[in-house]
């Protein structure tokens, strides 16, 4: 398991996040939210993901550049949930929109709870894997 966050991966296009803002859907997971749209990019890369946390909740950059590091980290060890279940090349925007300090492991564990929904919701199961008596 590749357990890395390259320059690749990173969410840096003014363009696509625009377009996330105005065309991404969401879904949360209080206290993270994962807006994305799908395919907006080079095929060549299956994911791009970039953090944010508010500065109307965390006045000191001190603190939102730990929250920042702690859902980038989150977001590096468990990518493989995503990674493993994409048809088709997605953008990600990670948002901790909280002012209450969880710690790293509750973040994590929502974090993990966050991309199963994310899959749940938006992921097609194959002809194969559909139950057969739903189909009579």
């Amino acid at each position: 398991m590749n357990f890395t966050y390259p320059k690749t991966e990173k969410l840096k296009s003014k363009i696509t996040i625009g377009l996330l803002f105005t065309e991404g859907k969401s879904v949360s997971k209080y206290p993270l939210r994962l807006v994305y749209k799908a395919g907006s990019f080079d095929k060549s890369e299956k994911i791009k993901m970039g953090v944010s946390v508010s500065k109307k909740n965390f006045k000191k950059a001190v603190d939102r550049n730990y929250f920042k590091r702690v859902l980038r980290e989150t977001y590096r060890l468990n990518k493989h949930l995503l990674i493993d279940n994409l048809d088709q090349p997605y953008s990600f925007m990670f948002f901790y929109q909280t002012k209450d300090r969880l710690s790293y492991q509750e973040i994590n564990t929502k974090t993990i709870q966050l991309f199963e929904k994310f899959i749940a919701q938006n992921i097609k199961k194959p002809e194969s894997e559909i139950d057969i008596n739903s189909k009579i």
